[in-house]
């Protein structure tokens, strides 16, 4: 029972985070949103930084398992356009619903991060089918030190998703695969 409490409320917690920014992060509020007792928060988490943790944990988490999914339940693109369009698709992902959420989410604990590097040290991309997936294809393709083009491009990535979050639009694939045609040189 009690995993299945710090699940609930560590994804209370990211909700908080999503609609009210850090400042509104407080142990009373996650148990609103969980719509448990007063107090639950503070018996499983104790202090912010353990309730912050617990949080960018589950995000990762969350994060991963989606990743995976994307990635393993297709092969390798076939060309650019194929590559560009899942990229897009899971940039939309990031921007609508539950999707833009865990974004808003994911912002906030970066931000904290420069503070707390132990956060930090969790939101550290790690390796998963999707990654996998574009660093197979640029090394199909004979580009060179394609480890380091694979990370160039999900940042580019990040930083169009980031500046849709803030300013609005979406990420379209045109523009996902200008990106690719620049890491596949």
């Amino acid at each position: 029972m009690a995993t299945d409490r710090r699940t609930l409320l560590a994804d209370a917690a990211i909700g908080v985070l999503a609609d009210m920014g850090t400042r509104g992060l407080t142990h009373r509020a996650v148990d609103r949103a969980a719509g448990l007792p007063s107090g639950t928060t503070s018996a499983y988490y104790r202090t912010r930084q353990a309730l912050l943790t617990a949080l960018v944990r589950r995000l990762v988490d969350l994060d991963q398992a989606e990743l995976e999914s994307a990635g393993a339940a297709a092969p390798v693109p076939r060309d650019a356009g194929e590559l560009a369009a899942r990229i897009a698709a899971l940039a939309e992902r990031r921007l609508t619903g539950d999707g833009r959420r865990r974004t808003l989410a994911r912002y906030a604990c970066a931000i904290e991060s420069v503070r707390h590097p132990e956060l930090r040290d969790i939101l550290v991309p790690r390796e998963n089918a999707a990654r996998a997936a574009v660093h197979d294809f640029l090394a199909a393709r004979g580009v060179a030190h394609p480890e380091e083009r694979t990370v160039t491009l999900l940042t580019c990535v990040d930083g169009l998703v980031f500046d849709r979050l803030v300013n609005g639009g979406e990420v379209g694939e045109r523009e996902v695969l200008g990106l690719v045609a620049a890491a596949l040189r």
